[in-house]
């Protein structure tokens, strides 16, 4: 049985709203010399609320959630960074932590001089980062600027060395925030492959990110927090799925969607409503694989003239990750000019989506400019149907589904 080396316990953490705050010794110490006082107003929030679980060694942990649901809070008491306000946490082994820009970089030392300091805060030796030095420089790709004050690095130059220190100086447990988002296609692809590295040596990482591709390809085991609480712990996919269902605007036969206030566009049109139809117009909110799909999407506009409509609807799986697009341009739909207010459908007469949750983002153009972009704005359920002739599809079956035939002919 592996050993636990991250237990957490019944903890909790509460900020007051205007009042420095506790536990963090940064906040603490510029308050002390700039000569703030506590504000004594009684205004409570609590960012984390009783959360417990245990990480074992060499497991690769996802933390997801929307914004403010405490992910950067919980990674901040693992690493060390502040105190919970109840609660306890026992750690075992070196934590290397890599949760914002600049996070263990002195701004006026060079890169080389600040890989000696990260180094030399994880308890290593000089010869243990020396014997390191060049894999870090030629992994973070700055060696052109490595004995240059980082204060004059870019943000994207900055992760890459921060990155390539956390990761390369053998840490027991490693752990990531959001701050990947920052680096480029590349270096994000670089980073996960390295935390899969680390974590097959047997050692730990906790990983947080809104990517939910990369969350389900890098960790096995997943914990989902909605404003402050765990929502749900356990398989990764089960975690990713939860928190979809949990967050995904649900379809129902009838979905207004003027209240959403989360969409962008110049607001020249605005659609109002979304309907999913199957091959006899009823609305629906699940559909077997294979089964004729159209999307009905009730407009308005908020200009009467107008000329030349683009409407996009781009599908995605329960990652994130985009599958296909249908597009008014290319599916006969040139809508040069229409009513001030009416229905545009959309008909799918095979829909060639495997068994699973989806979600559809809509997106209206005029004269290439955006007027309404909707993501998530609705939710699909695919179950197993007969979209090939042979019948249902054989189980595990992922990705898309596509038509097409076999043939063998003898030889002779």
């Amino acid at each position: 049985m592996k050993e636990t080396v991250i237990k957490v316990e019944n903890i909790s953490k509460r900020y007051s709203v205007g009042q420095a705050i506790n536990g963090d010794l940064r906040s603490t110490i510029s308050n002390f010399f700039s000569g703030k006082k506590k504000n004594t107003i009684d205004n409570d929030f609590w960012a984390l609320k009783d959360i417990s679980f245990e990480i074992k060694k060499g497991e690769v942990l996802g933390i997801i959630g929307g914004n403010g649901a405490g992910k950067s809070t919980l990674l901040k008491i693992l690493s060390r960074i502040t105190v919970p306000t109840t609660g306890s946490v026992e750690i075992k082994g070196r934590v290397a932590s890599l949760l914002e820009v600049g996070t263990g970089f002195h701004p006026e030392l060079t890169g080389r001089e600040n890989i000696f300091l990260n180094g030399s805060l994880l308890g290593m030796k000089k010869k243990e980062i020396i014997a390191k030095f060049d894999e870090i420089i030629d992994f973070s790709g700055v060696e052109k600027f490595i004995d240059t004050p980082v204060k004059h690095y870019s943000s994207g130059m900055y992760v890459r060395l921060a990155f390539a220190v956390a990761a390369h100086l053998e840490p027991e447990i490693l752990i990531v925030d959001e701050v990947l988002a920052v680096g480029d296609v590349a270096f994000r692809k670089k980073c996960l492959g390295k935390m899969n590295e680390v974590a097959q040596t047997g050692r730990t990482v906790v990983f947080v990110s809104h990517n939910l591709s990369s969350i389900t390809r890098l960790c096995s085991r997943g914990i989902f927090l909605e404003n402050g609480i765990v929502k749900f712990a356990g398989d990764i996919q089960k975690t990713v799925e939860t928190y979809l269902q949990t967050t995904l605007v649900n379809s129902e036969s009838d979905l207004p969607l003027l209240d959403r206030n989360d969409r962008s566009g110049n607001g020249l049109l605005r659609f109002t409503k979304i309907k999913l139809l199957d091959g006899l117009d009823n609305a629906i909110s699940l559909i077997a694989a294979g089964e004729p799909l159209t999307i009905e999407l009730a407009y308005r506009l908020n200009d009467a003239i107008l000329a030349d409509l683009i409407i996009r609807i781009e599908f995605r799986d329960a990652n994130g990750n985009y599958l296909f697009v249908c597009n008014s341009r290319v599916g006969n739909g040139l809508f040069l000019q229409i009513p001030k207010s009416g229905m545009v459908s959309c008909t799918i007469p095979k829909l060639p989506l495997n068994v699973g949750i989806y979600h559809l983002d809509v997106i209206g153009k005029v004269n290439g400019k955006e007027v309404d972009v909707l993501t998530n704005a609705v939710k699909l359920t695919v179950e197993d149907g007969f979209f090939f002739k042979t019948g249902k599809l054989p189980t595990p079956y992922k990705g898309m589904l596509v038509e097409h035939s076999w043939n063998i002919n003898e030889i002779t």
